[in-house]
């Protein structure tokens, strides 16, 4: 084991520094600690006025040696300071400089979040004499929870009584493995980010949505995440200290972690860790209802999986390849990528069947000449309430982020006696996990496929423009880009003011009021006049130039492979038409 002093070192003489180091070698410590070590760093703490933390393991060794800043040590990085099953195995003796031995909130909140055997503060007189010491342990209480055992101003001779090594070993036995939660078993979840605030604080929104409790946010500008941890190592002891007085449970960080990342930043914070695709993923899977939602959600978890199997057995699949290096590790990374790919196989070949179905009901609309509009936005912009404002639906609706995920759609009858088809689906949001995107490939390709785009951007939000521009990236991913667009500012029963920013030519509803609802059925009206009709063509095959025109100006709905050429069933709009019409004089275009 490397001996190295961590935590805030700048400063330290070196002779100091190099006592700190010597505290590793020292022989097994019995009872708490043995009284001539407490001694030792209570003497180096009032040399430099800053608090000192050694970790102890329960077999008397010194695993971890660390400065604080003044009345905070910083958790430095050390595996074994966990345990999934009861106590940690581990207790932490620290120093309480020109101070009394009562535990600070940030004492009680370590020695919680990661399950001490024991938390010890020795209170030090000004010439660093241990006058008084604190002891706290957690024991279990009767429905095999803990309770917080404090044992104050105690005298400094009690460190060495075996009692205390008794009573640790008689709590680990009687606790169970459940893990600390908070009383009404809601997360508590610490934010990290190096994009930018605005994104944390969406992040924040999600972890609401997905019934967590944010209790912190950190925001470092970086340039790129640091390889490691992250946000950098000394923001990463930072962030330990915040876990710690704080009381969190989890971390989420805003962007995809490497399983480097993550484990290190669980092995210096002692909390569970995700990134943000995680956490988006987790909600999908909460708010899925139909089979094919469901499937989809799965889907897109395990594609995720699978890549961070990967980095998870990094060092072990390196091992494979001759007599001799196909250990224990290959086989569990290649069973685990096995199971994986079997399941994944299996959703994807369900999920062409639902497609197939999904396609029956396309090529029914189609028949019945029945434009489609789709709703499209960014998540919680009140689409859902828009389809039953217009439709007289009853889709689920509430102020969260990704309220709903099934695609569901109404057929709406105008005033001049036209009907469509008006088709609401999943949200878009930042940094949209790219295996969503792909398992939903089938749902949002109900956008592709519109005859017009409804895009729907939330007028009170500060942050319009820029998600109306994530709204485009992932229209322009999908290839929703040739459709007639009608731009709706919803929500504008929320504007204070006039001064609110306007998109040109935007009109402004409320879905919540109906305020601007007969403007916008007006609009649906104009452009369906405008929207693209049914047509069949001949294309020689000596002229399939007119083919590519016909698929870059219109869609495609059929093509059927003749003697004479290929006979297309296209539909396209009339200023099209009469484009291609004019390039290709002598060819025949009849409405079907």
């Amino acid at each position: 084991m490397a001996k190295e002093v961590n935590g805030n070192i700048d400063g330290i003489r070196k002779s100091l520094l190099d006592r700190l180091e010597a505290l590793y070698d020292l022989p097994p410590q019995h009872g708490i600690i043995l009284l001539e070590a407490a001694e030792e760093i209570a003497y180096i703490s009032s040399q430099i006025n800053r608090e000192i933390s050694i970790y102890i393991h329960r077999n008397g060794t010194i695993k971890d040696v660390s400065v604080g800043v003044d009345d905070s040590a910083p958790l430095s990085a050390m595996h074994d300071r966990r345990s999934d099953m009861r106590l940690s195995r581990i207790r932490c003796i620290h120093t309480h400089p020109n101070g009394s031995s009562r535990f600070s909130g940030a004492d009680i909140s370590a020695l919680k979040a990661l399950r001490l055997d024991a938390m010890v503060a020795l209170a030090l007189t000004e010439s660093g004499k241990i006058y008084e010491i604190s002891i706290a342990m957690l024991e279990p209480d009767v429905s095999g929870d803990f309770d917080v055992s404090i044992h104050e101003e105690l005298s400094p001779i009690e460190l060495e009584n075996d009692r205390w090594i008794d009573e640790i070993k008689r709590n680990d036995s009687l606790f169970g493995a459940s893990i600390y939660e908070t009383e009404d078993n809601i997360e508590r979840a610490f934010l990290i980010g190096i994009d930018s605030e605005v994104s944390l604080e969406e992040l924040e929104a999600l972890c609401e949505s997905a019934g967590a409790q944010c209790v912190g946010m950190a925001f470092q500008k970086r340039i790129k995440p640091d390889a490691s941890t992250f946000i950098g190592s000394g923001r990463a002891n930072m962030l330990a200290q915040e876990v710690q007085n704080t009381a969190a449970t989890l971390i989420i960080a805003d962007d995809e972690l490497s399983n480097v990342q993550r484990l290190n930043l669980e092995r210096i914070c002692g909390a569970r860790v995700i990134d943000r695709t995680t956490l988006i993923l987790d909600i999908f899977a909460q708010r899925a209802k139909s089979r094919e939602g469901k499937l989809q959600v799965e889907l897109a978890q395990l594609a995720y999986s699978a890549g961070m199997l990967v980095g998870r057995y990094d060092a072990l699949s390196r091992l494979a390849g001759g007599i001799g290096t196909r250990g224990p590790g290959e086989t569990k990374l290649e069973s685990d990528r096995r199971k994986i790919r079997t399941r994944i196989s299996k959703l994807k070949k369900q999920l062409e069947t639902l497609e197939s179905q999904r396609e029956l009901q396309r090529k029914s609309r189609t028949e019945n000449e029945l434009p489609v509009a789709a709703l499209v936005g960014y998540t919680n912009v009140g689409k859902s309430l828009m389809l039953n404002r217009i439709s007289g639906a009853d889709a689920y609706e509430k102020d969260e982020l990704f309220a709903t995920l099934d695609t569901m759609s109404r057929r709406v009858e105008l005033e001049n006696g036209s009907e469509f088809i008006l088709i609401d689906s999943v949200g878009f949001i930042r940094k949209l996990p790219t295996q969503l995107i792909e398992a939903f490939h089938s749902t949002l390709e109900e956008a592709v496929q519109a005859d017009i785009l409804i895009l729907v951007s939330d007028a009170s939000d500060e942050q319009i423009l820029e998600k109306r521009e994530v709204v485009n990236d992932v229209l322009r991913q999908i290839g929703a880009t040739t459709q007639p667009r009608i731009e709706v500012l919803n929500k504008a029963d929320l504007l204070e003011s006039e001064n609110a920013i306007k998109i040109p030519g935007a009109i402004k509803v409320s879905a919540k009021t109906g305020e601007g609802i007969d403007v916008l059925l007006s609009k649906i009206s104009e452009e369906i006049g405008k929207a693209q009709r049914k047509y069949e063509v001949l294309v020689s095959y000596d002229n399939y130039s007119l083919l590519n025109e016909l698929r870059l100006g219109g869609r495609i709905i059929k093509e059927e492979h003749m003697q004479d050429g290929t006979m297309v069933e296209f539909k396209i709009d009339s200023v099209q038409l009469e484009r291609i019409k004019s390039r290709y004089p002598e060819t025949n275009f009849d409405a079907v």
